[in-house]
């Protein structure tokens, strides 16, 4: 109350708006400003090429890249590089000009984007199966003038008239003539990444090499040396790739390269091991999957990275406790801040409470502000701002998005400073880390009353029992909203069949009325998108949604058919389910596909590859080698 009506008094004015009233003091504005790093200077950061130029003359003989045993030195692909980069200048590629990528995981992948930016342009990555009319919306509204393809994907793009190198001719990667170099500076555009915009169309965020420098550069939330692996496993076009890519080849390491196939649980693990991988980034949602089914594969590892969704702290304290030895981060940040904004990392248990984000990582400033862009007390939710040099440039050709969302900041030195309006709400906590509490845009009101979803889910995470939580609003037949639960359970903790129950009595101690969701729906996993984010659109309505295939329903004709037509049912949430539908045609992918293999070995004692359910992927053809596989044992 003193430092408002201090602030009153300085304004000297008769009437006042509420919101405007100053709420903090000066000795906690200068903190809160020492944790957002507000004023703090940084150095200028190099070109990403640079970077890794610098390894090559430091170690021109230490492997740089492996893919299915294949090895390719600093030298090398600094060489195959280089050639391609003077192709690429031939064509005419000036600065920041945009050159597309379209080719699965590989060292051609890794060689090109290479290639793109010592020859001074931008890469875009786009995914091989994105949907044919999003690639056309993408090439137009890019223009790129040119695109680096594997052979196989030429169907997709032959009626573009963009000029095309082929990564699978070796031609592309021989000797040419020496290209005048031009200057390239820390400002001008690495890689463009497309994201969902909030108008139905894909938009492009444009990324500057200063960006990505800063980002696997003297980083204060990872140590990466000439011994360390790391592993490509993300989709270039998802810009976790950017720290899996650029860390290791701008510090000396190796990046391991994950097969092109779809990733399985079993075949990752494998992986890890295999590659012997010390430094290792998933989504949420894969975390979760592989601490449950193969926790045994972080035996080498030693830094483990997630994030992109909220982090079950059972997860967690169950992986610290299995290898006590790993140090472990959980990194938030928007695509708009190149991939990690704060980081939290630890190697101690987490016993209570949720996961912080931590705190503004090196070359990067934050702010949580209210609605009148002034910070908040510590403790109190208000919105996150990001600012400093990992800032996107813009949304491509979109300048009435870019400044809705980048806009001045308001309590810097420098006039011309940005920063970028997240649409996450958070709060300082009193040890100086920042606790992300859900999107301002889930946001829905139960009779009249706001209520904020994640504040909903991350009470249903503190009760020991759950292992993650989603909270979604529902329409009910009076035309208002209720709350729906979909929750899954930790059943090494479940001490009774009364444990929902327990639940709601727990929810109901902890939150008003009106935030107790009207139904708590046990399932067996989060759906995730293809960026391993939680997917709410493909939550069931209530327990089950209906089979919706046009193909006709055959039920089960024997005892195994009829387990793995209730195991499909509970996995996928479906019913009902037919011998004769298509595991991925009724919601199934690589995640659940390899939850539901473990469980049907659990239940038949016979090991079921995953690649058998690609090949079979029918109840009855399953069924079918369920049966052979037992009979010959």
């Amino acid at each position: 109350m003193e430092t408002v009506l201090l602030d009153v008094r300085e304004r000297d004015k008769a009437v006042l708006p509420i919101s405007s009233l100053n709420l903090i003091s000066k000795q906690e504005e200068a903190l809160l400003k020492k944790w957002g790093r507000i004023d703090e200077l940084f150095e200028q950061y190099p070109c990403v090429h640079q970077l890794f130029e610098a390894q090559v003359e430091k170690a021109p003989h230490s492997i740089a890249l492996s893919f299915q045993g294949e090895p390719l030195t600093y030298q090398q692909l600094n060489e195959r590089a280089e050639v391609l980069a003077n192709r690429i200048a031939e064509i005419g590629i000036e600065p920041n000009q945009v050159v597309v990528i379209l080719a699965e995981r590989s060292l051609e992948l890794v060689t090109a984007l290479l290639g793109i930016l010592k020859a001074g342009g931008c890469y875009l990555a786009l995914e091989p199966n994105t949907p044919k009319s999003r690639l056309s919306y993408i090439l137009e509204d890019a223009s790129p003038k040119l695109i680096l393809t594997q052979d196989r994907f030429l169907d997709c793009i032959r009626e573009v008239e963009i000029p095309k190198l082929s990564l699978d001719n070796e031609e592309t990667f021989q000797y040419t003539n020496q290209r005048t170099k031009v200057p390239i500076e820390p400002d001008q555009l690495a890689y463009i990444s497309y994201t969902s915009g909030s108008t139905g169309s894909p938009k492009g965020v444009c990324v500057p090499h200063k960006a990505v420098s800063r980002l696997v550069y003297q980083s204060n939330f990872l140590t990466v040396s000439s011994s360390d692996v790391f592993l490509l496993l993300s989709p270039v076009a998802f810009d976790a790739s950017t720290l899996e890519i650029w860390a290791p080849l701008a510090n000396g390491g190796r990046l391991a390269i994950y097969d092109p196939a779809p990733v399985t649980l079993d075949h990752l693990a494998k992986t890890i091991q295999a590659e012997g991988v010390t430094t290792l980034w998933l989504t949420a949602g894969l975390f979760h999957l592989m601490v449950d089914s193969h926790i045994e594969a972080f035996a080498d590892v030693k830094h483990v990275l997630a994030g992109g969704d909220v982090l079950s702290r059972i997860h967690l304290e169950r992986l610290l406790t299995v290898h006590p030895h790993l140090t472990f981060t959980n990194g938030y940040g928007p695509t708009e801040n190149t991939t990690f904004t704060t980081c939290w990392t630890t190697n101690q248990m987490v016993h209570e409470g949720s996961i912080p984000i931590g705190s503004p990582i090196n070359g990067t400033r934050v702010a949580i502000l209210d609605a009148n862009l002034q910070l908040v007390p510590v403790g109190v939710q208000g919105e996150l701002y990001v600012l400093g040099a990992g800032l996107a440039r813009c949304y491509l050709n979109n300048p009435a998005e870019t400044a809705q969302k980048f806009i001045p900041a308001p309590f810097t030195s420098n006039p011309e400073e940005r920063m970028y309006k997240t649409g996450d709400l958070a709060r300082w906590r009193d040890d100086g880390t920042i606790e992300f509490l859900g999107r301002a845009d889930y946001q829905v009101k139960i009779y009249g009353y706001r209520v904020e979803l994640g504040e909903v889910e991350a009470t249903i995470l503190q009760h020991e029992v759950i292992k993650e939580a989603v909270v979604v609003a529902q329409l009910d037949p009076s035309g208002g909203k209720r709350l729906l639960s979909y929750i899954v359970p930790d059943k090494t903790k479940v001490k009774s069949a009364e444990w929902i129950v327990e639940l709601q009595a727990f929810l109901k101690e902890h939150l008003p009325p009106y935030m107790v969701p009207w139904a708590i729906i046990p399932i067996e996993e989060i759906p995730l998108n293809a960026n391993g984010k939680v997917d709410r659109f493909k939550l069931p309505s209530e327990t089950r949604v209906p089979r919706r295939l046009n193909t006709a329903y055959t039920p089960p004709r024997n005892q195994t058919e009829t387990y793995l037509a209730q195991l499909w049912g509970e996995v996928l949430a479906v019913e009902p389910i037919g011998i004769h539908d298509n595991f991925f045609l009724i919601g199934g992918n690589s995640l659940t596909l390899a939850e539901m293999t473990l469980q049907i070995q659990r239940q038949f004692g016979i090991e079921v590859p995953s690649r058998v359910l690609y090949q079979k992927p029918t109840i009855a053809e399953l069924a079918s080698f369920i049966i052979e596989s037992s009979s010959s044992d």
